[in-house]
């Protein structure tokens, strides 16, 4: 009898230590790594598996920001992966696509609550944003929304790749016929065209693309590369280390509609990584 209340106290200590530990890591913090946050449209009525309404946007920011999160600038996520320091669970906020969702309903959140952000661009739409579906942002509304503050980004989406041919393949992708030099070649085309399209609108130093789809090949770093872009984005859903492959940085994606503030922290503390320090 001894021995059973024993064993029986003995399971109650050990299920209570698994829901501590449980616990503690949904509400995980961490250092030397960035949660890079990745969103696409903001709308009140569509719907779409990378579409929220803006409350929903604006309700995650505000819980990771009451829960200790920082969010950084993509200067600032730069620097971390060249040797700087960020603070303790730091957060990069990402956008894909430019729609003009982001400058209507995203931008004015942002400002509100204080937080960077990038959005990566679709140039080849710059000359017809309204358009497109959903529309797009034009020129004057990247100028806008990039002068007279450090909040707001424009970086590379590509210029006009992205889509997928025929055969469900992304055009950022190396074609059959394609040598390496070709598609080299072509990728280089695309990219300085991008840049050039971006710097037009927001007058800076463009050097960051997100690869649409999250696809890139095996020649697509070397090509962008010699276009002046030094880092990529993917779709990995992974935190970003100072170790990570500047053409592979992982993202998070945050902006699917079933994505609560809480499940969100959650989603993040799922991916911590144990980092070892290095004295710099």
């Amino acid at each position: 009898m001894i021995i059973r209340y024993w064993l029986t106290g003995l399971l109650i200590c050990v299920i209570g230590l698994t829901i501590v530990q449980q616990f503690d890591k949904r509400n995980a913090h961490y250092t030397d790594q960035v949660a890079v946050l990745m969103y696409h449209h903001l709308h009140e009525e569509d719907t779409s598996s990378s579409t929220i309404k803006p409350e929903l946007f604006r309700q995650q920011l505000a819980y990771l920001q009451s829960k200790g999160h920082h969010f950084i600038t993509l200067d600032q996520f730069k620097k971390f992966l060249g040797g700087a320091e960020v603070p303790d669970n730091a957060v990069l906020v990402t956008f894909d696509d430019g729609y003009e969702s982001f400058y209507t309903m995203g931008v004015p959140i942002l400002k509100e609550l204080q937080i960077p952000a990038v959005n990566f661009i679709i140039t080849e739409t710059l000359d017809h944003p309204q358009e497109d579906t959903p529309p797009k942002m034009s020129r004057e509304q990247i100028t806008a929304m990039t002068t007279g503050s450090d909040l707001i980004d424009a970086e590379c989406h590509t210029h006009a790749f992205h889509g997928k041919r025929e055969d469900g393949k992304a055009y950022l992708v190396q074609e059959a016929d394609e040598t390496d030099q070709q598609y080299i070649d072509r990728m280089l085309a695309d990219t300085r065209t991008c840049k050039a399209n971006v710097e037009q609108a927001d007058p800076h130093q463009v050097d960051t693309m997100a690869y649409p789809f999250g696809i890139s090949d095996k020649n697509t770093a070397l090509a962008v590369q010699a276009a002046g872009i030094h880092y990529g984005f993917t779709i990995q859903p992974l935190m970003a280390t100072r170790g990570v492959d500047p053409y592979r940085i992982p993202r998070i994606n945050a902006g699917a509609p079933q994505v609560s503030p809480e499940g969100l922290e959650a989603i993040i503390a799922q991916k911590i990584v144990a980092v070892r320090k290095t004295s710099r």
